[in-house]
């Protein structure tokens, strides 16, 4: 316990799946933790549950593409816990779809938050943190890493995640600033992205069975095999580590 104790953390895409459990152990590692999304019922609920279970947290509404929704969400952390020190950009969203079939609505709706929305985040946390240093961790994915025919704005999405990472870490390194920033490749875990997937298919069942059988280790991820990755990076204890990919994936891209 108390692997954060004293930090301040924004969470984005805090009220389910991977932001939810990462806030939830952020929380119980003494991270004082502002959750944001745009689903206010359930990043409410869980800020009230955080502080019943003795944590510090509060909920605000966010539209990871709207820079003026991050200028207040920033400010916001500062004015109420001091400072900021870790921001995990885990708000995303998903289309299935071939490179032909994808709409430019369709592309630009997803870019506008899987890029658009870790840039400014990335943008404004450096602002923020680069007096003292701090931590900013992105979500990206195996789908970051490797082609999918069927994912083609998501994978530009996410493999812009992971080289604006890498940009962002040597800028921070280079201007002295003590700002980590590093990447998340998630493979498929047990959220209501991949429930909804699986939903899709005529066998939701044996396409569970089917996503299961791609990793190596042999089942779907939990949510909690990311938030530990997400804590390492939080904490001290990456210190040295800046610009890295943290893949958690059962093995997938092992392979």
């Amino acid at each position: 316990m108390g692997r954060v104790t004293g930090k301040t953390a924004i969470v984005t895409g805090a009220s389910l799946g991977l932001g939810r459990a990462a806030a939830m152990l952020l929380a119980r590692e003494g991270a004082r933790v502002v959750l944001t999304d745009l689903r206010r019922d359930e990043g409410a609920e869980l800020a009230d549950r955080i502080v019943s279970d003795g944590g510090e947290a509060i909920f605000l509404a966010h539209d990871v593409a709207a820079e003026e929704d991050w200028r207040r969400v920033i400010a916001s952390a500062v004015s109420r816990f001091g400072g900021l020190d870790i921001l995990v950009n885990n708000a995303g969203v998903a289309l299935s779809a071939p490179v032909e079939d994808t709409t430019l609505e369709q592309w630009r709706w997803l870019m506008s938050i899987n890029l658009d929305g870790v840039f400014l985040g990335v943008k404004h946390a450096v602002g923020a943190m680069k007096a003292k240093g701090g931590s900013i961790i992105n979500l990206s994915s195996i789908e970051g890493l490797i082609g999918d025919p069927n994912l083609a704005a998501y994978n530009a999405s996410k493999g812009g995640v992971r080289l604006l990472t890498k940009s962002a870490a040597l800028s921070c390194a280079k201007a002295g600033y003590r700002i980590r920033v590093n990447s998340i490749h998630p493979g498929y875990i047990d959220t209501p992205m991949v429930t909804a997937y699986a939903d899709a298919q005529p066998d939701p069942k044996a396409a569970r069975v089917a996503i299961a059988a791609l990793h190596p280790l042999g089942h779907i991820g939990e949510p909690d095999d990311i938030a530990y990755g997400v804590l390492y990076l939080a904490s001290d204890e990456s210190k040295f580590v800046t610009g890295a990919e943290l893949v958690i994936d059962g093995g997938y891209t092992a392979q």
